[in-house]
């Protein structure tokens, strides 16, 4: 057996010479003989010359819905309740599943199938946001899925928790129609209507786990907090429930109402990593809710800061807004001018200034 001096003689030695001990590596069989062998693959390590090349063979990410969501990402989707992620979402899906984008919006995928899950619609309510009186119903390509939980078949005992339970049956589903893309409406059905932090990640790994398995780019809906405060800027704290849910995201943009008209809305990237940031703080992306024919969709109209779409003190009085709005007014300043000053819509100030 070869002789070795303990470390701390080698390390005095190494100081009187002018150079830094390095302790000698183990042998791999030295290694594996006190690390179990469950955990020896959890890693994979290469150089970081390595890491280039491997970086450089893998395809660029393609968009589905621009810089938004790409495909192999899981995103978030959140908003207020009742102000369209439904239906944006819809709009997405059907997109992807046609093959065809969404104005101004760049999609680089193949039509793809789509599993979209809904746990927000009953059939009715669907039915009734897909058709009109004139044209009929819509006619979706066959590359569409809708599913709609089941309420009368029961959890079996195979299961630990219902969020299992579910998970198993998406996954079954995604095998069975083949989608490459899962569209999850809405979050909080998974959990239960929970924040519990733990809950949250479970969550968020197996929904993850699925995406690497099968391959999938994954959208999930999520809703803000019922108090969030209209007046600042949408931000990853508006996520209703744990942070934990967008910090396991790959990516995730939000809805926000605009305080300039009750029918105007707008898209703002929250986080993102196959892109730069588009759509900040600095330029969303305008949007109305509008049904052309039998389909219900967002119809995009151009970027603007958000600052003028968030709600000002002012705003929470009308009669307040009113009396601000006639000061300006005498002071000499014109109607857009007092718009651009009070954050509202030219046309309200017009409202104000005539009643």
């Amino acid at each position: 057996m070869p002789f070795h001096r303990p470390p701390e003689i080698e390390m005095i030695r190494a100081e009187a010479q002018g150079y830094q001990y390095q302790p000698p590596r183990q042998s791999r069989r030295e290694i594996e003989k006190i690390i179990p062998r469950e955990c020896r693959d959890a890693f994979i390590v290469e150089t970081g010359n390595r890491w280039m090349e491997l970086g450089e063979r893998e395809p660029a990410a393609k968009m589905l819905f621009g810089e938004f969501w790409y495909r192999g990402e899981l995103c978030i989707l959140f908003a207020d309740t009742n102000i369209g992620k439904s239906i944006l979402a819809t709009q997405i899906g059907n997109s992807i599943a046609l093959g065809k984008r969404i104005a101004p919006f760049a999609l680089h995928a193949k039509p793809a199938k789509v599993l979209y899950v809904d746990f927000e619609l009953s059939t009715k309510q669907f039915y009734r946001r897909y058709r009109n009186a004139t044209e009929g119903n819509h006619n979706f390509t066959d590359n569409f899925y809708r599913a709609q939980f089941n309420h009368d078949h029961e959890m079996s005992d195979t299961y630990a928790n219902y969020d299992q339970y579910i998970l198993a049956g998406i996954e079954y589903k995604i095998r069975l129609v083949n989608a490459t893309v899962l569209i999850i409406d809405n979050i909080t059905c998974l959990r239960g209507g929970t924040e519990n932090a733990s809950i949250a990640l479970n969550l968020m790994k197996s929904l993850k786990r699925l995406k690497a398995d099968l391959g999938l780019s994954v959208l999930v809906l999520a809703h803000t907090p019922k108090r969030r405060n209209p007046g600042s800027p949408i931000s990853t704290d508006d996520l209703h429930g744990s942070k934990l849910l967008i910090n396991f995201a790959d990516s995730a943009f939000a809805i926000g109402a605009s305080s300039t008209h009750h029918r105007l809305c707008y898209l703002k990237q929250i986080k993102q990593r196959n892109t730069a940031q588009v759509y900040g703080q600095d330029n969303v992306c305008l949007c109305r809710i509008h049904k052309p024919g039998n389909f219900l969709q967002y119809r995009f109209m151009g970027n603007s800061p958000e600052s003028p779409h968030l709600r000002s003190r002012n705003q929470l009085n009308p009669e307040l807004l009113a009396q601000k709005a006639a000061q300006l007014s005498a002071a000499g300043l014109s109607q857009r001018q007092i718009s651009q000053q009070l954050c509202v819509s030219l046309g309200y100030i017009n409202k104000l200034l005539r009643s």
